[in-house]
């Protein structure tokens, strides 16, 4: 998940939360709850996309490759 995703998250979660009052869809669905939730999900996945990120920029050409400059035996 990236940090775009995250912040989608994030910012529904707070919809949910604070814009939405909790018995619109009725008793059995609490949409405070539901917002709590994506406020956390979208808060785990910032935390982790930016941590994760440095790793994920490392490519293989660190790898020094040694050839020898003989020509082929004919």
């Amino acid at each position: 998940m990236g940090v775009g995703v995250s912040i989608f998250f994030l910012t529904l979660g707070a919809i949910l939360k604070f814009a939405i009052e909790p018995d619109v869809f009725g008793k059995s669905v609490h949409m405070d709850v539901v917002g709590l939730i994506f406020m956390i999900v979208g808060g785990v996945g910032v935390v982790l996309s930016i941590v994760l990120a440095p790793r994920r920029g490392r490519t293989s050409d660190d790898r020094l490759m040694h050839r020898e400059n003989n020509p082929p035996e004919i």
